[in-house]
């Protein structure tokens, strides 16, 4: 049986347990995560929690809805044995009705199933760091063989001296204020969750300092186990010019060759971004997004008011 529980129902030492055992786990679907991300979030959870499903709820302007919190790739159903297309529509059938708008990301084991709204494939990239350093550069593609090179004409240096504050201060200044999709709760989040997970001995920060002492590069690495996510990394315009970003990257996979890890580049739905991550040999990994619109009979309505609550 699938229970609706709300937040301070949840057993979290059962629930993180779950997550622990799951054929499909996913740092995001922690409970210390979840809590970071969408404080308050409700779950669906079967029997005694044998699978669950995080439902990550915000309300505006009087309406309920789940969306899918920022810096959280992946998350839907979580079991320790296969899930058929069938038991995911269970699933989803048991969300609430109070909520009346739905867009959220499932992840790359379940199977979406048609006839509950519109599902849309998005692209994951991630590498296997099994092999050695040299057969993993062996794959790389030209341009990241070029950056590299490049990269390595250019005098930069590697540290690990780089503090929260100064990634998220280089990515609010370049990409971030060109982009303009986060503010300044969104940076609050993004800091908490790397110094939570700091201080948890869970990741790390890498950053790359030019010739002339400026921060080109840096990103922060989340380890759970058996993956590694790119979680958040940011680049300076001088990073076009040296090749920062790709000797970051290169050096990382350099560090962790011949692990049983998988680095999770975290995103790559944007074709540019896809490239870059290909270009070190990674593979796409498809995952479902799901959206329902129970707020309004014309569909293209309801979801633009949805991506308006998202503003």
């Amino acid at each position: 049986m699938i229970q609706y529980l709300r937040n301070t129902l949840i057993d979290k030492n059962r629930w993180n347990d779950c997550i622990n055992r799951s054929i499909n786990r996913r740092v995001y679907a922690y409970s210390w995560y979840l809590d970071l991300v969408c404080p308050g979030w409700d779950a669906l959870v079967e029997g005694d929690y044998t699978a669950v499903f995080p439902l990550t709820h915000y309300r505006k302007w009087s309406v309920n809805y789940l969306a899918q919190p920022y810096f959280t790739q992946q998350l839907g159903v979580f079991s320790d044995s296969e899930l058929s297309e069938s038991h995911i529509f269970d699933f989803i059938r048991k969300i609430p009705a109070k909520f009346k708008l739905i867009e959220i990301h499932l992840n790359s084991m379940n199977k979406c199933p048609a006839g509950l709204g519109e599902t849309k494939l998005r692209m994951n990239h991630e590498l296997n760091l099994s092999s050695s350093y040299e057969e993993l550069a062996q794959k790389y593609g030209q341009n990241a063989r070029r950056n590299i090179r490049k990269a390595n004409e250019s005098g930069l240096s590697l540290t690990h001296a780089i503090q929260p504050e100064n990634l998220v201060g280089l990515f609010r200044d370049n990409f971030g204020k060109k982009e303009g999709k986060l503010n300044h709760d969104h940076y609050a989040v993004i800091q908490r969750l790397i110094l939570h997970c700091i201080d948890k001995e869970m990741g790390h920060i890498l950053g790359v300092y030019s010739k002339d002492g400026e921060l080109s590069a840096a990103a922060f690495f989340l380890f759970d186990q058996s993956r590694i996510y790119f979680l958040f990394a940011a680049s300076a315009p001088s990073a076009r010019e040296n090749g920062a970003m790709f000797f970051l990257i290169d050096r990382f996979i350099a560090s962790h060759a011949g692990t049983t890890l998988t680095l999770d580049f975290e995103g790559g739905n944007d074709p540019n971004l896809g490239r870059f991550y290909k270009s070190f040999g990674a593979l796409e990994i498809p995952y479902p997004t799901l959206q329902i619109n129970r707020l309004s009979k014309v569909a293209e309505r309801g979801l633009y008011f949805m991506r308006k609550l998202r503003e």
